[in-house]
């Protein structure tokens, strides 16, 4: 598995726009000769296909239409939380500082990438997908009084390089040195969504945790959610003696139409990334990983 994960990285790059249009442009272009109806044909389909995925309204369309992620987290969901949390303080202000107190849900923050070397700072940093993640996962344990988590290791692309700190060491530390906020929990030892999946309930679980707050991008909510719920359903299985764990998403970073209509119509470095990001999540969802 291990052998087959690191080639991952360059089969999904391989995979996404814009490589399959390009090579849809090149048959068209080597059969214009001998058949110029069909190199005519390809070669226009590839130019279509390269404009719209480098458009924002693309993305807008399969984040929708594809992907369908659940709305954020407001109203009555969040209020219940804020009353678990308000409830679990109240709990551990009345037990005995040397007596632990389970707390009954956790807040967890996915990782959405790592430099290895950011040269301002001199040390790793996380992307800055990772930091909206983080950053909407320290104000959600603020307003609701939940402890706080981060799941992500050494992704399959960074494999075989140096390695340094995990992406769940790197968090510790800028939230700790940024918000003063020190992590409850931290996962570092996963490389995709499904291990962070299996090895955060493997973490929460024994402990007593019976929902996990799920933190991560919009795109992806869908992909983490299902991996998340399948893992809570097979430690179950495998351990009848953990409780059962509720799984919540509290999506951030959603994609949203631009205040000019036309522009989600042209190519962009937006539409670009996000095109290719929610690509990603539909191959990773039909691949199960």
């Amino acid at each position: 598995m291990a052998d087959w994960a690191t080639y991952k990285p360059l089969l999904t790059a391989l995979a996404l726009p814009p490589v399959p249009f390009l090579v849809l442009v090149l048959v068209g272009a080597r059969l214009i000769l001998p058949r110029r109806g069909w190199g005519h044909a390809m070669v226009l389909l590839g130019v279509v296909g390269l404009w719209f995925s480098s458009c924002q309204i693309t993305a807008l369309w399969l984040q929708q239409g594809a992907m369908k992620p659940p709305p954020p987290l407001f109203g009555l969901q969040q209020q219940r939380l804020e009353e678990t949390g308000r409830a679990h303080q109240a709990q551990a202000r009345r037990t005995p500082r040397s007596t632990a107190v389970t707390p009954p849900a956790a807040i967890i923050v996915l990782g959405g990438g790592l430099e290895r070397l950011a040269p301002e700072f001199g040390v790793s940093a996380l992307s800055p997908s990772s930091e909206r993640r983080l950053t909407y996962g320290v104000w959600l344990s603020r307003q609701t009084g939940l402890p706080l988590g981060f799941s992500g290791g050494v992704g399959w692309a960074q494999q075989g390089g140096q390695v340094g700190s995990s992406e769940a060491e790197v968090a510790a530390r800028m939230v700790e040195r940024l918000h003063g906020v020190r992590m409850t929990w931290v996962e570092g030892a996963s490389s995709d969504t499904r291990e962070n999946a299996q090895r955060t309930v493997a973490l929460l679980a024994p402990q007593g945790v019976r929902e996990i707050v799920l933190v991560t991008d919009a795109v992806h909510m869908p992909r983490a959610q299902r991996a998340f719920i399948e893992a809570t359903r097979k430690a179950l299985v495998q351990h009848p003696e953990w409780p059962i764990i509720r799984v919540t998403p509290a999506p951030v970073a959603y994609w949203r139409p631009s205040e000019r209509p036309l522009l989600d119509w042209l190519p962009s470095t937006d539409g670009v990334s996000n095109v290719r990001q929610v690509a990603r999540e539909w191959l990773g969802w039909f691949a199960g990983a």
